[in-house]
């Protein structure tokens, strides 16, 4: 008699979501595939309760489950912070800078497990597929990778189709064709997308916010907040020693109290078209203001300036999927050295979907009040002005005499 075949496993990037609850039971029916299900706790509130139950119902052959808070927090989104990077100037990279961790510990379960490939959920169209397949052929490119978005055999095209197929296959899901919205939600951050958000003259409903309260709904008293940062890494919170998770989750309750964080953007998506979201980010907005404000006031003129360009930079390669390449992590090591004197507190003040800064300190500081001052004194003598400008300017004043020159030539 004939061994039975042993079924291929494949490990799946498994969220709970609509796509990955209906991808994995068509993985098994469409292939045969012995499905291992993989959710990374990245503090995405009570998404993940009941997670292994439900993939288990689903035909998974196992579970994994890790918790990531903290490895997310100090390994991927502190050097994002560090390094200044906010994509199309309002989306602080919530979704971008954890595909990466996730596809990593994918990689990982699917080489302690033997699974021949792995599969993730994005569709043909975002950036996640890109997020997902980059990190995997960077860390292990002998793995299979399973996109069923992108396979041919794939019926499911629309986000509706897919709510059919979990209802004929008696598939548990949240959502339905009424509310409809692709979201993504991590410590960081949570995205919303699809439904009447397509149309970018429809203005976002007060009931889309999960993170933080409609501005019309926030306390008519503003709170103020203490931020303590060493080495550009935030450390207290009003003076007490914080953990980074803790920092987070903390600042994030603050701060959605006060709809502080909340984009609405129009953005260009690696793939081509453009895309419409609409972001909270109400603890991360909070830290990257802090941050900024202090480097304002600790960086040199060259130096801040030149960081500003890598920000832009830094900030294209987390949303291209580019986290584990060289150059990122040469980013990094230029980035590490302009954070040894962002050191200090910055004080914010929260209130009706804005934070401003209240004040702050650094032992580092650049500023001088008396040279800033309007008022003359011995620490600055304002003829040496005259020889600056007149050389500064020298370039501009040759040109523009050449300029008039010229134009008398022509009469």
């Amino acid at each position: 008699m004939a061994k039975k075949q042993q079924a291929k496993k494949v490990v799946l990037a498994y969220s709970g979501g609509l796509d990955t609850s209906v991808i994995l039971p068509w993985l098994k029916e469409t292939y045969g595939y012995d499905v291992i299900a993989f959710a990374a706790e990245l503090g995405q509130g009570d998404e993940l309760a009941g997670i292994k139950k439900k993939a288990m119902a689903s035909g998974a052959v196992k579970c994994v489950v890790k918790d990531l808070r903290r490895e997310f927090v100090e390994d991927y989104i502190w050097p994002l912070l560090k390094s200044g990077a906010v994509y199309e100037n309002g989306y602080l990279l919530g979704t971008s800078v954890a595909r990466p961790l996730i596809a990593k510990h994918q990689v990982e379960v699917a080489q302690a497990e033997k699974a021949v490939g792995v599969a993730h959920g994005a569709t043909g169209k975002g950036n996640d597929q890109v997020r997902f397949e980059l990190t995997f052929m960077a860390l292990d490119p002998s793995l299979e990778i399973i996109a069923p978005w992108k396979d041919p055999k794939f019926k499911l095209t629309s986000r509706e189709a897919a709510v059919d197929y979990a209802k004929k296959h008696k598939i548990p899901i949240e959502q339905s064709k009424k509310k409809i919205y692709s979201r993504d939600r991590n410590l960081w951050h949570i995205s919303h997308e699809g439904a009447d958000l397509e149309d970018p003259a429809n203005e976002p409903k007060d009931d889309l916010f999960v993170m933080s309260e409609p501005v019309s709904k926030t306390p008519n008293k503003p709170d103020y907040v203490t931020l303590g940062f060493h080495e550009g890494v935030p450390v207290k919170l009003d003076g007490k020693l914080t953990s980074g998770v803790k920092m987070i989750e903390t600042l994030n309750d603050i701060g959605g109290r006060h709809a502080v964080g909340q984009v609405d953007l129009v953005e260009n998506r690696l793939v081509g078209m453009k895309s419409r979201g609409v972001y909270e980010t109400p603890g991360g907005s909070i830290l990257m203001t802090a941050h900024a404000a202090l480097e304002s006031l600790v960086l040199d003129r060259d130096t801040m300036h030149y960081k500003q360009q890598v920000a832009l930079k830094y900030a294209e390669m987390v949303y291209y999927g580019l986290w584990f390449c060289p150059l990122r992590e040469a980013l990094d090591a230029f980035v590490n050295v302009t954070q040894r004197n962002v050191t200090g507190d910055v004080r914010l003040k929260l209130f009706k979907g804005r934070c401003t800064v209240a004040g702050m300190k650094s032992p580092s500081s650049l500023y001088e009040s008396d040279l800033a001052s309007f008022k003359m004194g011995a620490e600055y003598d304002p003829t040496d002005a005259n020889g600056f400008i007149r050389l500064f300017g020298l370039p501009m004043r040759v040109a523009g005499s050449v300029g008039r020159k010229g134009q008398k030539g022509t009469k």
